[in-house]
């Protein structure tokens, strides 16, 4: 009989087992079939037909041998500004240390990237550019860095400029150091974005960067968005916390990435 005795002595019925799989899929945790057959004392048919019913749900993505979390959906700009606002703090001071005298600065539209601007330094010499209405304002709100706004339409759900007249401001420019926004991470398909015309903006702003640097949060490890702007080995460094374990960051290593953590020196330098 597909069920299997757990805490409490109640037996796991497929609809309650699904829900045991649903739960850990939801907070991110990815899940194998025969590791759930033989935590269940079930068939891995019995797992598959669980796993084919939550896709058709939308709560998993099927993969070979099990299921990943659902692709997370976009959020506009706003509702990103009050996320892991501490961890995001953390990343944005160590990225603000990398800053060198008389850079040129390209801060790309994100809520990582608006909490660099506190951070950077005053007395270096530095000129900020951005495509972000949020990072713009936040900027000039300080008044001791020269600001240079890339202008176009504005995205609500990116925040800021990323159609083709921005794509055409930024091939004219010799940046220094980009940071860079991204909506996902993972080892095996790289930083990906929602926004196909953001993902074009991106990599052209990589392209026209001497240094790009990202910063990723916990939440964007192991997801997935439909449109991929760099792999490992076109990205200068990753800034991850404390929140990424060894085995994450191992992972992303292997995968290319120059990792930085608690340090202002790359973990792993190329």
């Amino acid at each position: 009989m597909d069920s299997k005795y757990i805490a409490g002595m109640q037996p796991v019925f497929a609809l309650s087992r699904r829900d045991h799989i649903s739960a850990r899929l939801a907070n991110g945790q990815p899940v194998v079939s025969a590791e759930l057959a033989a935590e269940f004392s079930v068939s891995e048919d019995a797992v598959r037909r669980d796993l084919r019913a939550l896709a058709e749900e939308g709560r998993c993505r099927r993969v070979y041998g099990g299921a990943l979390p659902p692709v997370s959906k976009p959020h506009s700009m706003a509702a990103r500004l009050s996320v892991a606002t501490v961890e995001k703090s953390n990343l944005a001071r160590l990225a603000a240390g990398t800053v060198q005298e008389g850079e040129y600065l390209f801060l790309d539209s994100g809520s990582t990237n608006l909490a660099i601007v506190q951070y950077l330094p005053e007395d270096k010499n530095i000129t900020v550019a951005t495509n972000s209405i949020h990072i713009a304002a936040e900027v000039f709100s300080r008044g001791d860095l020269p600001l240079m706004m890339v202008g176009g339409d504005v995205s609500a759900g990116v925040g800021g400029c990323v159609d083709a007249a921005a794509v055409a401001l930024v091939e004219g420019l010799n940046i220094d150091r980009c940071f860079i926004g991204a909506c996902a991470i993972s080892p095996s398909s790289g930083l990906s974005v929602h926004d196909f015309a953001d993902s074009i903006f991106k990599r052209t702003l990589i392209r026209r960067s001497s240094i790009s640097v990202v910063m990723v949060t916990i939440d964007k490890l192991h997801d997935r968005a439909p449109h991929v702007i760099a792999t490992g080995s076109e990205i200068d460094i990753l800034i991850v916390g404390n929140e990424f374990s060894p085995t994450d960051r191992d992972a992303l290593v292997t995968a290319g990435y120059s990792l930085m953590k608690n340090s202002d020196r790359p973990v792993v330098s190329r």
